[in-house]
């Protein structure tokens, strides 16, 4: 911990989101994502080909849904939305995101992930102090994610993109999820910390009046982090106990 990284356990709490700040899973998910989407822009003859700046720009952050509609949206392409229960092959919004993850399911049993360590040492140093600590994600898949990182255990509080479904919350960048699991921690957003590395996630929490708002960058760019409303970016969560 410097001067310019401030002791998190002074907060009431500490919300994280878990794909590129807790688990390099947003890799796996970048995976995923690209590999579907090569296949159907191949399948529609749709252009420009997928990038990764597609994924940063429409896909980051969201919940699975939203980040198909919107990508679909900005190639002009409009499909009904569907249902969850889709099978893989319809082409609804609901179908193509179902598709993204079972590439991201396969990959996620076949190599497993492991935490970022300077992650975890963050999360020892909480709980040695007893701050509250809750994971906020827009993935369906962040409580499978959490058991096999080995961190489940560690949060009583897990705001996932099932919850966010069931209860109609609106995806990120609104603030409704970050609002929501700090509500469900009995903790107020002005005296908690958010931490970050999507620039949609990072407009949630900031939006949602965290007082401290963290952003990871693990390749969008402290730049933007900092645009989208981040009081601080690091480039690793070691920075806080270093």
């Amino acid at each position: 911990m410097t001067a310019a990284t401030p002791d998190l356990t002074t907060f009431d709490a500490v919300l994280f989101d878990l794909d590129g700040v807790l688990t390099p899973t947003a890799d796996v998910h970048m995976h995923a994502w690209r590999t579907m989407f090569d296949e159907l822009f191949a399948a529609w003859n749709v252009t420009p080909p997928y990038s990764d700046g597609d994924y940063f720009a429409y896909l980051d952050g969201k919940k699975r849904y939203d980040g198909v509609a919107s990508l679909l949206r900005a190639r002009d392409i409009e499909v009904p939305w569907g249902d969850p229960a889709d099978p893989v092959e319809a082409d609804t919004v609901c179908g193509i995101g179902n598709r993204k993850n079972v590439v991201f399911e396969r990959v996620l049993r076949a190599d497993g992930i492991t935490a970022y360590p300077g992650s975890v040492a963050v999360l020892d140093v909480l709980a040695a102090a007893g701050t509250p600590v809750a994971v906020v994600s827009s993935s369906k898949n962040a409580e499978e994610v959490l058991r096999a990182a080995g961190l489940r255990d560690r949060f009583s509080v897990v705001m996932d993109g099932v919850i966010a479904e069931r209860d109609h919350l609106a995806s990120k960048p609104a603030p409704d999820v970050f609002v929501e699991a700090a509500r469900m921690l009995g903790v107020d957003p002005s005296r908690s910390v958010a931490v970050e590395d999507a620039i949609s996630g990072v407009q949630s929490a900031a939006s949602g009046g965290f007082s401290l708002v963290v952003g990871v960058d693990r390749g969008v760019g402290a730049d933007a982090l900092t645009e989208a409303g981040a009081h601080l970016v690091v480039t690793d969560l070691q920075e806080f106990v270093s």
